[in-house]
């Protein structure tokens, strides 16, 4: 297959204890993007085994290391890589022979001739346990119903990123999980192939239940910011509002009693929940006001805007 583009790209790829597969996939990613500009950048997430001397004994010109002091996870080993790639296309994949490189070439193609920012991919026969399958469908299950965005395999880390949206991309905890929506937040373009899939080469898994519920946690967060961020007031204000009125219905309800009926209403249990759906009510009214005033200055002191803007035509011309 012919090069699609002459433009630079960066394969980014983080590594944690991985050192009988870094040699091979090195090779693999050589034989993928013969006729290619590319440079290969591991990020060496302070792996206890030989990772980082196998690399450097590659001698190869094409490949940079990037060591982290410590092991921060997988994210932000990924941001470090996002954060130094030079390149106009930024290719990710893991480091442990599971995803092909032999599908990078297929990926570019929709990338740089259907101007798509974003190309991910549905792995094929999976060839992992139900340890890791059966969460990752429940995830990915969860985040279509609820996103209404229609990516299949958001656990797939082989995609190739345009360099605008990949330099925007801001990851933590185990945000790297949910990077295609991360970019579909910043406005880009997606298109999903399939891509082949093979079991891991040698090694372990890094894989636990344990992670599943990091995963449970920051998608939370995810979506909290994709609906509410530019308007907390909304969520917190509705939820303070419905709060505050049912707490004044129930205590009309106990005044109609009181006054009405002579009934003692200082000992029922209804009174102090009326007031402690007011009281919270109030709270919750007020964390939104205090986070719509965050929200701006966090816009106002970093000269951002809650708008991207893909281009600008000047009588159906281009800018």
């Amino acid at each position: 297959m012919q090069p699609v583009t002459t433009s630079l790209l960066s394969v980014v790829v983080p590594l944690y204890n991985e050192e009988d597969n870094v040699a091979l996939l090195t090779q693999k990613i050589h034989e993928s993007l013969v006729g290619y500009d590319y440079q290969i950048i591991y990020v060496d997430d302070f792996s206890k085994d030989d990772t980082k001397k196998v690399v450097k004994d590659l001698k190869d010109d094409k490949v940079h290391l990037i060591e982290l002091k410590k092991n921060y996870g997988q994210s932000l080993a990924l941001a470090a890589g996002l954060d130094y790639a030079e390149g106009e296309y930024i290719i990710t994949m893991d480091g442990d022979l599971q995803n092909d490189p032999s599908d990078i070439p297929e990926m570019l193609t929709h990338a740089v001739s259907e101007e798509y920012d974003v190309v991910t991919g549905i792995r094929q026969k999976r060839k992992d346990s139900l340890v890791k399958k059966i969460p990752s469908k429940i995830a990915n299950f969860l985040v279509r119903r609820i996103t209404k965005l229609d990516i299949k395999d958001n656990g797939c880390a082989l995609k190739v990123f345009t360099k605008d949206i990949a330099k925007d991309l801001n990851l933590y905890g185990e945000m790297h999980r949910f990077i295609t929506l991360l970019a579909h937040l910043e406005g880009a373009q997606i298109k999903q192939i399939p891509v082949k899939h093979h079991a891991r080469h040698a090694g372990v898994s890094k894989y636990g239940l344990e992670r599943v519920f990091k995963v449970v946690a920051d998608m939370m967060l995810l979506l909290f910011i994709r609906k509410y961020f530019q308007r907390p007031i909304h969520l917190f204000g509705i939820f303070g509002f419905l709060l505050i009125l049912l707490g004044i219905i129930i205590n009309l309800y106990l005044l109609v009693v009181k006054v009405g009926f002579g009934e003692d209403i200082g000992t029922r249990p209804l009174l102090m929940f009326g007031m402690m759906f007011i009281l919270a009510g109030i709270q919750l009214f007020t964390i939104g006001i205090v986070m719509e005033l965050l929200i701006r200055t966090y816009y106002e002191s970093q000269k951002k805007r809650p708008y991207r803007i893909k281009k600008v035509s000047i009588g159906g011309e281009v800018k």
